[in-house]
């Protein structure tokens, strides 16, 4: 599952190209599909790309959980690729989740056609998930909480 929608990579036709070209290499051994942005599209034609209309919130979340990889230049979506534990490439040349680089969730991979194939290619889900954004217990943390401040008044 792949996103493209940032100015610095539709703006730029040598970015661009350099991501699509490595995604046409990964389509050949992976299907790809790309929920495509209307700034995006007004950009490409492609050839082996599955690409189809920008989805909804929930078709979202169902093409990233069963993803085998994603790719994107989203920032929300590459710590959603973690949330759902699919490994995630991220096309730009920096990024705000260090964190998912560091524990081998993420990896980095400017625009460039070689350099993309191989991190979508090589992509394998690490062992482990830090749990860098808390362990999913944050409504029954809350509600001890409250519970415990009712009738303190």
């Amino acid at each position: 599952m792949v996103t493209v929608h940032r100015a610095e990579n539709t703006d730029d036709p040598s970015r661009l190209r350099a991501i699509f070209e490595g995604l046409e290499r990964v389509a050949q051994d992976l299907p790809v599909v790309l929920p495509l942005h209307p700034r995006t599209r007004r950009c490409l034609e492609l050839s082996r790309i599955n690409l189809i209309e920008p989805v909804g919130y929930l078709v979202m979340v169902m093409l990233e959980k069963n993803a085998a990889v994603i790719a994107t230049d989203s920032g929300g979506v590459q710590k959603e690729a973690f949330f759902y534990c699919v490994p995630c490439v991220t096309l730009r040349d920096e990024m705000e989740w260090v964190e998912t680089v560091n524990s081998g969730w993420n990896r980095l991979a400017p625009p460039d056609a070689k350099l993309i194939y191989g991190a979508i290619k090589n992509a394998e889900a690490p062992a482990l998930a830090p749990p860098f954004y808390g362990e999913g217990a944050s409504a029954q943390s809350i509600a001890r909480i409250l519970e415990g401040s009712l009738g303190k008044e």
